[in-house]
């Protein structure tokens, strides 16, 4: 039964990153490439590489994101990369398959750069929520991560799209193609930030995690998911034993992948996942309203 559970769960998992990576290559090839806007990231210096010389922007994110696999593989393991793998090769893959057969959109860029930013992030969170990713600067920025534990991931990414947006203006000689950008890089992380947070920005999901193996549970959060731990002194009112409780407090889209770690290393972890209307301090919303 539970192989069967497994399986199912996996089939879903990849049928939505295939369905997300669909989204978001029909927001490169329908909006943003053929109008000249580089949204960021490794599809961002893609889509530059094609206007300057005709390269095939998904061929392109896949031979790019060859030797960061292999870095994240050397630093966190190839179990880390399965589904990053996936769902770079699915989004590369439709990207080309797309280019030739979908109609691109070149009126008002104003309108490309907002469409083009909506489906990209919808694209993008669907494949988030199944523990995936597009590879790129998500693996750059978790490795240096674990180097540099004093900047946050959401950081190191930052700087990345700022670099490629820097490109941008020598590739296309426009400061329009950068602002569009800009507005594309805006809409994209706004829908993923409703989709994961809801409409308040300060909510979130807290966990509640018993388990014998705590050390090593608690160091792959940290390291993994650049997320903060609290543990709790209990005891099992039943054996009498003494318990350490690991208290956290998460993105929702990153429940499912915190529970895939923590089952990874043990089977027999007792989890509780409950909602927190309001999460204030650094990580989520501070006093200022910037949070990660």
């Amino acid at each position: 039964m539970k192989n069967k559970l497994d399986i199912k769960t996996a089939v879903a998992d990849y049928a939505i990153m295939l369905a997300g990576a669909a989204v978001y290559a029909t927001s490169v090839v329908v909006f943003t490439a053929p109008n000249d806007i580089a949204p960021g990231g490794l599809t961002g210096v893609a889509t530059m590489l094609n206007h300057m010389f005709g390269l095939p922007i998904g061929t392109m994110v896949l031979v790019m994101n060859i030797p960061l696999f292999i870095w994240g593989a050397v630093e966190n393991g190839i179990s880390f990369l399965t589904k990053t793998i996936a769902g770079t090769v699915f989004a590369s893959i439709l990207i080309d398959v797309f280019t030739p057969i979908m109609t691109a959109y070149t009126g008002d860029r104003i309108l490309v750069a907002i469409f083009g930013g909506i489906l990209n992030g919808v694209g993008l969170e669907m494949i988030f929520m199944r523990g995936g990713s597009t590879g790129g600067t998500d693996i750059v920025a978790l490795n240096l991560h674990k180097h540099f534990p004093y900047f946050s991931t959401g950081n190191l990414i930052f700087v990345a799209d700022a670099l490629v947006l820097i490109m941008v203006f020598f590739v296309y000689n426009s400061i329009e193609s950068v602002l569009y950008a800009v507005v594309t890089i805006f809409f994209s992380i706004k829908v993923i930030d409703t989709i994961s947070y809801g409409v308040a920005r300060d909510n979130g999901k807290l966990m509640f995690i018993i388990t014998d193996k705590y050390a090593e549970i608690c160091s792959m959060i940290m390291t993994e998911n650049d997320r903060g731990i609290t543990l709790l002194n209990g005891e099992g009112a039943y054996s009498g034993k003494p318990k350490r409780v690991i208290m956290c407090a998460v993105r929702p889209h990153q429940v499912y992948k915190i529970t895939n770690t923590v089952k990874s290393v043990d089977k027999k972890a007792f989890i509780i996942v409950t909602t927190a209307g309001s999460i204030k301090g650094k990580g989520f919303i501070t006093k200022t309203g910037i949070g990660s």
